[in-house]
Parts: structure tokens; C-alpha cells; sequence
């Protein structure tokens, strides 16, 4: 669908923004609005928590409205620490966290809340400014407002509130702005209504993906096999020939850096940071480190040796793989590592990594999981006393590569899935930053609609 332009523009001098309209004009944003902090309540003082007040961190900076969140503070934490309540209809804003190495977290709050440190609401002035319509302008603009507003030379991503507050934007008439987000929240619904369904299908292939996995691991590829109970609940029946044992005889789990004391201190290896780490088994090996940055305070493993994630939420998302192609054959990452060696006898690698991707694996493990809020782990005791069935070497073998053809067509179908939910996402942005800096002009389109 294409849009009507404008008839005249001007050019803003302002790259990101480009031309606008003649009519429009440019204001910096901290004149047209005040901008207001949070903190965190002392996690020890429980009568701060569990109260009736919404508090906003990044974490629930998940949908373009907030409606709730997952905690909530007191009155007696407003009136005594550095969160304070804002008012509904404003802008809230992530300005620290890991994410915004990619993106800047953006909603509207529907009700009352308090943020804490990470967060910062910018209260517009109504009279200059429609909140819906500053809301999709930083929506639309992310990628360019991103490096503009990053803190150079911080240990954590964050934005530099100076070159937030100094950024000028565009000025519509109020009611232009209104058009513009009235058109914006009706055609980014239906985008987003076809956004959705590729969620849903990318899900049900991973569901599925998961299901060949399971299903391998614990029945075999003969559906005629004998069978016989595994006298495991969670495993059920599995062929005759099949043994059951747990995972520290089969195993060894985070083996000793020892075994390259004789490596010289300066030998380069790969180095696998947990974003390094994909959930379907792929990983990063661009990056590398020399042995004496890594002895100390990483988890150590070489090739064939499978690894996973231990902590939440990189558990739940399928974080771990079968380790090839590392450097010297040695690699290090994330102390918050599971490592498992297979032992050559009784297990072969391929088999073992698919093992820890089943959901008789994974959905008990993630169940043990023990520690409190976002930072939950897996008990390594847990995992070793857990119970494998084990087929014959050269079945595990065949299984392996079966597994690997089955779920190379769904990665293939995930692929196509995911490629047209990018394109998706790509045709929202750009349609909110034509929209919000003047390229295409909705005035009428609002009018149409309704007619």
C-alpha cells in the first residue's frame, strides 16, 4: 500500500530525521518535557515488597502498554527510598540493561507506577506533544536514537540522559500528531497480527523439533522394538536392548583445567561468551583469548564436549551445544557453564548432546532449578544423578544422524519463519519512522478508514 507525501518539505538538518514538512518544526526534547527517575527498595526490608504499586524494571518492558508487573513495592517504599510514583500516559524508557545493545525498550505505562534505576519516564507536555505520538517516534527511530544515545566507555549498555534530553524532534500540529498515532496503533495492529502468527508458527516448529528429539532419545527409531519398562517415570517404556543409567557414569562433568597445564600461557583459544551460545545449538567462534586471560574465572572445555547454560533465562531459552572447530581444540566461556564429557565407551557426543536438548531433560531440570528471582540455576548434583537411556553405540550412532536430517527440514522451515518475521519488523519500523518524521502524510488515511 502506498501513501501520499506531503507537498513541500524543508530539510531538518538533522541526519536521522532528514526532511520534514514545511509546516513542522524541531524541539528539543527536554523542553518539551521533564524526565523522572527510580530506584530499588532494599531487597532485606520486606515490608517495602509485595504491596499494591506496580514497579517498572526491563524486564516487563515487553509489550507497548503497561498494564502490570511482576513486582510490586509499598507506600512505605515510596515515602522512604529513591522510587517515586509517575503518573499515568507517560513514556517509559530502558536506559540500562544488556538489551540495549540492540534495542531501546519503550511503552506507555496505562496506570500509576514507580521504576527502579534502570528506567526513567519522560512526562511530555501535553500541549506540545501527544504521548502516543513521542512514544512511536522513538519506536520508529530505535536504530538511529540507539548509538546517538549509548554511554560511551560504560561497563554496562547504557544512555547518556544529557544527549537524551538535548535530542531534538519533530514538531507536528497537536492534532497531526494525534492522526499520525491514531494511523500508526491501526496499521501496526494488523502487522502485528501477522507478527503474532509467526510466533506461533516458529513456536509450533520448535515444538515439534523438540518432540523428534524426545521421541528418538527414549524410543528409538523402530517402532516395532520390543520394550520394557525404564523403571524411570520420566523416561517410560524403551527397547529391549537399551540400558538405563544416570549421567555421572557416562560422563565426566567439568573436567580440570589441569590436563593443559603443559599449554603455553600465550596460546590463543576460543573464547564463548553466553551471547556466543545459540538455542539451537549453534555457536560463535570469532572470538579468542589468550589461556592466561581465561585459567582464572571461566569455565574450561574442548571439542566434543557438550555444554549448556545453567542460569535462567538462557536455560529455558535452549542455550548449549556440541563444541567443534574451538581453537587448538580448547575453548573457555560464562563460569555459568554445564560441561559433560562423554566417556567414549558408553556414550557418543552427538547422542549425549541431543539427550540434554529432549524434554525429559529439560522440563524436570528446569523444574529442580533452585535460587530466587531472575537468577535461578541448575544444580549440577541434579543433573548428574539424572537418568539416561542409553541405545547400543551404533544406534546411538544412527539415531544421531537420523535426528539431525528430521530436524535439519524444521530448522529449514524455522528459517523461512523467521526471515518473514524480520521482514515483518522491518516493514513496522520503517512504516512509524515514515509516519512520525513526515515522509508519508495519514491525514486523510485516518478519514478513509472510517468511511
Amino acid at each position: 500500500m502506498s501513501f501520499p507525501k506531503y507537498l513541500a518539505y524543508k530539510d531538518s538538518g538533522v541526519e536521522w530525521i532528514g526532511e520534514i514538512p514545511t509546516k513542522w518544526c524541531l524541539v528539543p526534547l527536554k523542553s518539551a518535557a521533564r524526565f523522572v527517575g527510580g530506584g530499588t527498595p532494599s531487597k532485606d526490608n520486606l515490608q517495602y515488597w509485595n504491596g499494591s504499586i506496580p514497579w517498572v524494571s526491563p524486564k516487563d518492558m515487553k509489550s507497548d502498554v503497561i498494564v502490570d508487573t511482576e513486582d510490586h513495592i509499598t507506600d512505605k517504599a515510596i515515602s522512604e527510598t529513591a522510587t517515586q510514583i509517575v503518573p499515568s500516559g507517560n513514556v517509559l524508557l530502558v536506559v540500562r540493561s544488556g538489551i540495549l545493545r540492540h534495542t531501546i525498550p519503550v511503552a506507555i505505562n496505562a496506570m500509576e507506577v514507580a521504576l527502579n534505576q534502570d528506567m526513567k519516564c519522560i512526562i511530555i507536555n501535553h500541549k506540545l506533544y501527544d504521548v502516543h505520538y513521542i512514544f512511536r517516534l522513538i519506536q520508529g527511530a530505535n536504530s538511529a536514537l540507539l548509538p546517538l544515545w549509548s554511554k560511551q566507555g560504560a561497563t554496562v549498555e547504557s544512555l547518556e540522559f544529557d544527549y537524551i534530553s538535548n535530542t531534538v524532534f519533530p514538531l507536528p500540529p497537536l492534532s497531526e500528531q494525534q492522526e499520525i498515532a491514531s494511523f500508526l496503533d491501526r496499521e501496526c495492529g494488523k502487522i502485528d497480527t501477522l507478527i503474532a502468527e509467526q510466533e506461533r508458527l516458529i513456536a509450533l516448529l520448535a515444538e515439534k523439533r523438540q518432540a523428534v528429539i524426545s521421541h528418538a532419545v527414549t524410543k528409538g527409531l523402530n517402532p516395532n522394538a520390543p520394550m520394557k519398562d525404564s523403571g524411570t517415570p520420566l523416561i517410560g517404556m524403551v527397547p529391549n536392548r537399551w540400558k538405563c543409567c544416570r549421567l555421572r557414569f557416562v560422563a565426566e562433568f567439568n573436567p580440570s583445567k589441569t590436563e593443559i597445564s603443559n599449554f603455553p600461557f600465550t596460546e590463543e583459544v576460543s573464547f564463548l561468551p553466553m551471547e556466543s551460545i545459540g538455542n539451537d545449538g549453534s555457536i560463535d567462534l570469532s572470538q579468542q583469548r589468550k589461556i592466561s586471560d581465561v585459567l582464572n574465572g571461566y569455565t574450561y572445555f574442548r571439542d566434543e564436549d557438550v555444554i549448556f547454560a545453567k542460569i535462567t533465562p538462557c536455560f529455558e531459552n535452549g542455550k548449549g551445544a556440541l563444541v567443534k572447530g574451538l581453537l587448538k581444540g580448547i575453548g573457555f566461556g560464562t563460569t555459568e557453564l554445564v560441561v559433560a564429557r562423554a566417556i567414549s565407551s558408553y556414550v557418543i557426543p552427538d547422542y549425549l548432546f541431543l539427550f540434554f536438548q529432549s524434554y525429559v531433560f529439560r522440563q524436570p531440570t528446569e523444574a529442580s532449578m533452585y535460587g530466587a528471582g531472575g537468577q535461578k540455576r541448575v544444580s549440577e548434583q541434579f543433573v548428574r544423578n539424572f537418568t539416561i537411556p542409553l541405545p547400543p553405540l551404533p544406534e546411538q550412532q544412527a539415531i544421531a544422524n537420523w535426528v539431525q536430517h528430521e530436524c535439519g527440514k524444521i530448522d529449514a522451515l524455522i528459517s523461512e519463519q523467521k526471515n518473514m518475521f524480520s521482514l515483518l519488523k522491518e516493514r513496522r519500523a520503517a512504516l512509524i519512522s515514515a509516519a512520525v518524521t513526515g515522509k508519508i502524510d495519514v491525514r486523510n488515511q485516518n478519514k478513509d478508514n472510517a468511511a
